[in-house]
């Protein structure tokens, strides 16, 4: 069994005892998160697909921790101009297993 659900704005396959990263969510370690944006469910073999969600539908999560993503290094360079610009970003996410999947 598994659902596509839509969080934080991006849409994840997911299953039941599955870890994620997604995108930073306010929510506390070890708190327990609902989404009820679920798009699609395959309960074996049998899929449900909603316009655009399934009514009554929800996947249950636990936070498990925050984590930063890896270093991205942005270097930009006009040649023979003498300009040179560097930057870092490193994305803040939060890992989170799926608990249940209702639909």
């Amino acid at each position: 069994m598994y659902a596509i659900v839509e969080i934080a704005g991006q849409q994840f396959k997911v299953q039941k005892d599955q870890k994620v990263f997604v995108h930073r969510l306010a929510e506390e370690c070890g708190s327990k998160v609902s989404f009820d944006r679920v798009l699609l469910i395959d309960n074996d073999g049998k899929i449900n697909i909603g316009a655009p969600a399934i009514d009554g539908a929800k996947v249950t999560a636990e936070v498990i921790s925050h984590v930063k993503g890896d270093k991205v290094i942005v270097f930009k360079k006009k040649r023979r101009k003498g300009y040179k610009k560097k930057n870092g970003h490193r994305q803040q996410f939060t890992s989170i297993q799926i608990i249940d999947i209702k639909g």
